[in-house]
């Protein structure tokens, strides 16, 4: 391991091999650091915080800090970050309070650009990037391989579905649903993301029927629950386009439109 005199580090913290850690960091009690993880100077990390293999987390950035929810009382609560994210500069995630999931979560592969914010009780899934200054309030969860643009607001308890892209300077009050491209505040959607799909190998067929199930849901003049049940019962079926439907069904919030 290469760590730098000037850092402090908690007696019982554990480091894997191959960890580094720059001048002046601070690594708290209950922290624990995956194999061959880099730390630059100056970042934070504090207790109760558990962080994966082959990370990069540069200089400022601040983890594990107490969440900013009056209902906090020290709970020892965590942040579980997984393997191979970077974190830029001056990125916070806070631990989280002991309500909804009871942890701040992130998986694998992940981008969060320099100024980004994920709060409390978020959960983060695979090959996300969050792009600089976007902002993640309470219970947020994001699924895989979604975009947040640069300067977003994201309301709490809203869900972000998987392979979509959020442009930049939104406000999201609502859930965003899986595939769709979405701008603006409020958020408005503007059809699928299709540069997204191509990219990722989706098939003609699966973005075919994700237009159909688009237009029937957000393009014709149905009802909801009539637009669903009729992309149930006329649209063809694949995992993409149940996953799209059952995420709307699934809304509280309900869904950007």
């Amino acid at each position: 391991m290469k760590i730098h005199p000037t850092a402090i580090i908690a007696p019982d913290a554990e480091l894997a091999e191959g960890v580094e850690i720059g001048p002046y960091t601070v690594i708290g009690p209950d922290v624990h650091i995956g194999k061959n993880t880099i730390i630059s100077p100056h970042v934070v990390i504090e207790a109760h915080t558990d962080i994966g293999e082959g990370c990069r987390i540069f200089q400022f950035a601040s983890i594990g800090v107490q969440p900013q929810d009056l209902k906090f009382r020290g709970e020892a609560t965590r942040v579980v970050i997984g393997n191979y994210n970077t974190i830029r500069e001056f990125v916070t995630i806070h631990r989280a309070t002991v309500s909804d999931i009871g942890v701040t979560i992130m998986g694998d592969h992940n981008l969060i650009m320099a100024y980004c914010h994920i709060a409390h009780n978020c959960k983060l899934g695979h090959h996300i990037i969050m792009v600089n200054a976007a902002n993640l309030a309470g219970h947020i969860h994001v699924e895989d391989y979604a975009i947040i643009g640069g300067l977003t607001g994201i309301h709490q308890f809203t869900r972000i579905g998987a392979h979509c892209i959020i442009g930049g300077a939104s406000a999201i009050p609502k859930d965003v649903a899986p595939y769709l491209l979405v701008a603006g505040n409020r958020a408005k959607t503007h059809g699928l993301n299709l540069i997204g799909l191509k990219r990722r190998g989706f098939k003609e067929d699966t973005i075919r029927a994700l237009k159909e199930a688009y237009r029937l849901i957000f393009r014709s003049s149905l009802l909801l629950h009539t637009a669903l049940e009729k992309v149930r019962n006329e649209v063809e079926d694949c995992p993409e386009v149940r996953h799209f439907v059952e995420f709307i069904e699934q809304s509280k919030r309900g869904i950007c439109r």
